[in-house]
């Protein structure tokens, strides 16, 4: 077929757009990009990947009959060998994650303060800025410790910053435009982290087998919804370890800005 036989698509842009159970036959994707998207259940025949990235959370990736999400997990866990500390199975692993994390953090904090105050609010690639990204992991600790563990309807700071695609929900605050400084949204992750040391300071194992209480008042996670202690302290260490791995990236072109 000749260019001439495409609909010509090139360049639109499609946001918060449901295509579930759609059709995608002679198309082009050449330089797409995809951000925050959903692709469960995907079927891709006859396709030709050339140069092409993918982050993000991947399971059951089957490419010509080889399910390659195992394969990407191992190569990860070898090339950083405290990325298998993030999932620990008992209290005191728990504990011996969050107190790699802390020493994890204060290092690329450390880093971050060496750039010029302003570079702290500059996105690299369309990705939050640094100063986003502590706001975002307080308020993901407030979710899932302090809403859902320890049971406070509404546990967040007015800086605290959801996902971008979050529809508005009451009382979640959601400013993605503010720019406080770095020392004001670290007292906003300290107080968040300070949440998580207690709760996993105190933690048992028999605790850790338990459920939370259904969750009272609107918010997120959704009122009513009741969680395994475990998946929410899962939650919580792996938007560490995720967050900490982004910002050291973009931190690294952001140096070369500099």
């Amino acid at each position: 077929m000749s260019e001439s036989d495409f609909a010509d698509l090139r360049g639109k842009q499609f946001e918060r757009a449901d295509l579930t159970g759609a059709r995608f036959s002679k198309v082009s994707l050449n330089e797409a990009s995809f951000q925050s998207c959903e692709l469960y259940r995907v079927v891709m025949r006859g396709v030709e990947i050339l140069d092409t990235t993918i982050d993000g959370e991947i399971q059951g990736l089957v490419i010509n009959g080889v399910d390659v999400a195992p394969l990407v997990e191992a190569e990860l866990d070898r090339r950083d060998p405290d990325r298998r500390k993030f999932r620990p199975t008992d209290s005191q692993g728990f504990r011996e994650a969050w107190d790699l994390n802390e020493r994890l953090w204060a290092s690329t904090v450390e880093r971050a303060r060496r750039l010029p105050p302003e570079l702290l609010h500059e996105s690299v690639d369309g990705e939050w800025s640094f100063i986003q990204t502590l706001r975002h992991l307080a308020f993901a600790t407030e979710s899932w410790v302090g809403r859902c563990v320890l049971g406070d309807p509404s546990p967040w700071h007015p800086l605290s910053l959801p996902w971008d695609q979050m529809e508005p929900r009451p009382g979640v605050p959601h400013d993605r435009d503010a720019r406080p400084s770095l020392d004001e949204a670290l007292a906003l992750r300290r107080q968040a982290m300070a949440m998580m040391r207690r709760v996993v300071d105190a933690l048992t194992d028999e605790q850790l087998d338990g459920r939370t209480k259904p969750l009272v008042g609107p918010g997120w996670p959704d009122e009513g919804e009741s969680f395994a202690v475990r998946e929410c302290l899962l939650v919580v260490l792996n938007e560490e370890w995720c967050h900490r791995m982004y910002a050291e990236r973009d931190l690294a072109v952001l140096e070369a800005r500099a």
